[in-house]
């Protein structure tokens, strides 16, 4: 009798397994809930994409910590576009298709959402930008949005605030060729022509080291303001360049520029610089100082616009998680209808084509620190 209930006991223990096997795995999935993220996690532009890593895992840690979504714990899921635009493309796609993921946090770089944004809103997955600024990208379709300031916004701004309060006559553009630099100098050459004048537009390729040419050029044109559409890596070359040659500017940029590699880089040539951004990391604000504690503490730097922006990115997604659950349609038409979301970086709103609604904020290099002049 004891050789046979064991054996029984031994069928049903099998049988059990056999079962959860055949299931494949639904059960334990059920118990979690899969986000992806896409950005350069390597290459020159690496340290957005990681920084936006970085505030996406804090946030993903806190809604874990606090016992999840309904309780379905979240699970990070992040691939390396090395800011390649056709590996944006073939990251979304093995996060949506592989991965099965609920919500994608990316793309990073604007020319890898231009890429990727359409596999993700062809897919019907909720693919949310936290830096994609350039013009267009919502626009890509019903599945995409962004919680960054566009380019248009931040570039018209910033001019009309450097005529208006810094005295500024004569610009000076030079932008990266890529969507994201095409964008800025768009939008800076209309205000600026509209307040003012521009008296120099130039270009350069990502990656370009040597632009004494082409500042040599701009120096003839005499600009007081010298607006540089691009990112960090670029942009503090082209300051020490600048300062080498005697070009007494006023350095602009966007939220290309919110980066302590920008200082790091740069050192004095960039002291004194101007940009755009959504987020000061010494907002008195307890959200905020518990996000820069916390990230501080985690990665042992001080935290930059793009980490806080990718917090806000997932916060955002879990706000419409509570409401759709895990179903892909219900996720994004809940996002969709998001108001005056209390992130980290300001009240967030989305627009009907899943554009962001919120402030700019104008911070300066001080000191070889990032403070807000507005």
């Amino acid at each position: 009798m004891k050789t046979k209930g064991l054996g029984l006991a031994l069928i049903l223990v099998l049988t059990a397994a056999l079962l959860a096997g055949c299931s494949g795995g639904t059960q334990p999935a059920a118990e979690e809930i899969k986000i992806g993220t896409i950005g350069p996690l390597t290459g020159d532009y690496a340290t957005y994409g990681e920084n936006v890593r970085r505030g996406v895992e804090i946030a993903v840690e806190e809604i874990n910590a606090a016992g999840g979504v309904d309780g379905k714990m979240l699970k990070l899921i992040s691939e390396d576009t090395k800011g390649v635009a056709d590996d944006a493309a073939k990251a979304a796609t093995k996060l949506m298709e592989q991965d099965q993921v609920t919500a994608i946090i990316g793309a990073v770089l604007s020319g890898e959402t231009n890429t990727a944004g359409p596999f993700a809103n062809d897919a019907g997955v909720v693919m949310i930008s936290p830096s994609s600024t350039a013009t267009g990208i919502p626009d890509i379709g019903d599945y995409i949005f962004r919680n960054c300031l566009s380019d248009d916004i931040q570039g018209a701004q910033l001019a009309e605030y450097a005529v208006t309060e810094l005295g500024a006559a004569k610009f000076a553009i030079l932008y990266a060729k890529n969507d994201y630099g095409e964008a800025l100098k768009k939008a800076v050459e209309g205000k600026a022509t509209e307040l003012a004048s521009v008296v120099a537009v130039e270009s350069y390729n990502d990656g370009e080291q040597d632009f004494n040419a082409v500042l040599t050029s701009i120096k003839a044109k005499q600009p007081d303001t010298l607006y540089i559409a691009g990112y960090y890596t670029e942009a503090a070359k082209i300051a020490q360049q600048a300062k080498d040659q005697g070009l007494n500017v006023q350095i602009l940029g966007a939220d290309g520029f919110f980066s302590n590699k920008l200082v790091e880089l740069g050192g004095d040539a960039v002291e004194g610089a101007i940009f755009t951004a959504s987020f000061y990391p010494d907002d008195p604000a307890e959200a905020v100082q518990t996000f820069v504690a916390a990230y501080q503490d985690k990665n042992s730097e001080a935290a930059d616009m793009f980490a806080a922006q990718g917090y806000d990115a997932m916060m955002l997604v879990v706000e419409a998680l509570k409401v759709g659950g895990t179903d892909r349609t219900a996720v994004r038409n809940a996002l969709a209808e998001v108001k005056d979301f209390p992130g980290i970086t300001g009240k967030t709103s989305f627009f009907a084509n899943g554009d962001c609604d919120k402030e700019v904020l104008i911070l300066k290099v001080e000191n070889g620190k990032f403070v807000k002049i507005r």
